[in-house]
């Protein structure tokens, strides 16, 4: 086999596993796009939020774009919508506003974000970008309050955790 011929597949078939590892610029980027498209183009599914978390419309991982209608609060708009999670990891909730967002578990223990971004690059359609390790089980996304009558959030799974030691 031709020596440059075999260095290109090398290489290339090293990016592509460096690609899949590791948590650096570039994951977060495509994670970016990924959650923009759905911001930009949906699908949406409308839903209203409630003012307590029993019997609040759930969101999900499913490549939607929720459109929540918020509810009177105190203090201006607002209200909740509930997470399940299935598989424990790190998640990333997308908004297209620039609204206060706080993440509970069912029980409401506070979660605090591992990361919070109100911009992105690769999107001016992205106001917030919530990455946030949750475990198994019911969480509450409460928004607001807000001058804002909705907001819309994509939910992705983040960086999947890796099995074996490296």
């Amino acid at each position: 086999m031709n020596r440059k011929l075999l260095s290109a597949v090398l290489l290339s078939t090293s990016i592509l596993f460096s690609a899949g590892c590791g948590d650096d610029e570039e994951e977060t980027e495509s994670l970016d796009a990924e959650g923009c498209a759905h911001l930009q183009k949906g699908p949406s599914a409308p839903i209203t939020a409630t003012a307590a978390a029993s019997g609040a419309p759930a969101v999900n991982t499913d490549h939607k774009r929720y459109d929540i209608s918020l509810i009177d609060v105190t203090g201006g708009k607002g209200g909740s919508v509930t997470f399940a999670v299935a598989e424990e990891g790190d998640y990333l909730f997308f908004i297209n506003e620039d609204v206060p967002m706080s993440i509970q578990t069912i029980n409401g223990v506070a979660i605090q974000p591992e990361e919070l971004v109100k911009s992105s690059t690769e999107c001016s359609d992205i106001k917030g970008r919530y990455t946030v390790d949750l475990g198994v089980g019911t969480h509450v996304l409460t928004f607001g309050p807000t001058t804002k009558t909705s907001v819309s959030l994509v939910a992705e799974h983040g960086a999947h955790e890796h099995d074996h030691e490296h």
